[in-house]
């Protein structure tokens, strides 16, 4: 395998630079020096760091060396250069939460599993076999799937593999189980028995539909009381800010008078009330960074849960599903239940877009809000 040297050069003006050598196959079948250089010096403080920002370079190198050689290579090999190339912090293309998704699935459970064999040797077959002996839900075996699938695509994209053998792989998304949804009754119930700080945010994500990860995203300066609108610009994943999960995730949505003056009593309550501020900022963090909503969740809101006696396991996911399950009781369109829960489909990518809050997105909203507000308020 080559390495390539790494060496200090000088300039006749400026800074010295790193400098990256090595050889590689010239169109004559003769090998060819290169060289390219890296940065300046005080870009990066040794050798060991200059390597590493030409790694996928490197890997680069090595996967033609091993072409020539008509050496095989391995999905280990194959998923260093993905990730080199798809999955360094500096990549935009791919949300951090989505990064931290793909390297999971990979070390825990496509590595240990394929790393050692060749592309050549991966079947669709035993792909298959594999991926129903898993003990995860059939969503999470659906999403290593496509991982897998990405890989060979990538392969195939960088002209290291000729064929994508998981195209043929078979594996459903659809869930075994149907998702956890709370009754108005247990909404009711959980409201009365939080203290103020969750029963704001249980009942701002209840009457919204936000994902965890926007919930706490969320900035005052995102919040028109005037419009009474909530702009989803953002999103936080462990304290990672990012964009929102698709495009149709950014359209506004409405904010009805119950949930804003339960807002507007929060933001009293709060030390940080600025524009910039986090509307649920962490005292622990002087306000730098909002709460961490796994931690609200597991210590006090789900105990809560259990005291009432509510049996299903519930998580912040279960306010959405929630939210959604009482907008189809209340008999809203289709139509405004997508845009409500700003899912991202073909006909909403078709649709002209707006960024205008309708009378029949507010409408809907509130009819979910009026079922809970009679007897779940306390403190605003």
């Amino acid at each position: 395998m080559q390495h390539g040297s790494i060496i200090q050069a000088e300039r006749k003006s400026g800074l010295d630079v790193w400098e990256f050598r090595w050889r590689e196959p010239g169109p004559d079948g003769k090998r060819k020096h290169r060289r390219m250089v890296i940065g300046r010096i005080d870009q990066f403080v040794d050798e060991s760091a200059a390597r590493g920002r030409i790694a996928a370079l490197h890997l680069d190198i090595n996967f033609w060396d091993a072409r020539l050689k008509g050496k095989p290579l391995t999905i280990l090999e194959l998923a260093e250069h993905y990730r080199q190339r798809e999955l360094k912090p500096d990549t935009v293309w791919k949300t951090y939460s989505t990064k931290l998704t793909y390297e999971g699935y990979l070390r825990k459970w496509i590595l240990p599993r394929w790393g050692t064999y060749l592309l050549t040797r991966i079947n669709a077959g035993e792909v298959e076999l594999w991926l129903r002996s898993l003990p995860l839900a059939r969503s999470s075996c659906a999403k290593a799937r496509n991982l897998m699938s990405a890989l060979f695509n990538h392969g195939i994209r960088h002209d290291i593999c000729g064929r994508n053998p998981i195209r043929l792989v078979r594996q459903s998304a659809k869930r075994r189980r149907i998702p956890v949804v709370l009754s108005v009754a247990d909404v009711q119930k959980l409201l009365r028995a939080l203290p103020f700080r969750e029963r704001t945010l249980v009942l701002l994500d209840v009457g919204t539909g936000l994902r965890m990860s926007e919930l706490l995203a969320l900035k005052w300066q995102d919040v028109n009381f005037r419009t009474r609108e909530i702009s989803v610009t953002r999103s936080i994943v462990f304290q990672v800010v990012g964009p929102c999960k698709t495009e149709a995730s950014q359209k506004p949505i409405p904010l009805d008078s119950y949930l804003a003056k339960a807002l507007r009593e929060w933001r009293k309550h709060t030390k940080y009330r600025a524009p910039d501020d986090w509307v649920f900022a962490s005292p622990a963090s002087c306000g730098r960074r909002p709460y961490w909503a796994q931690s609200i969740m597991r210590n006090l809101i789900r105990p809560a849960a259990v005291e009432l006696g509510i049996t299903e396991r519930i998580g912040w996911h279960t306010f959405r599903h929630t939210y959604s399950s009482l907008l189809r009781a209340t008999g809203a369109d289709i139509k405004v239940m997508q845009e409500l829960l700003r899912h991202a489909s073909s006909r909403v990518t078709l649709d002209t877009y707006t960024q205008a809050v309708t009378i029949h997105k507010r409408k809907a909203q509130s009819e979910v809000v009026r079922l809970f507000r009679a007897s779940g308020s306390r403190g605003g």
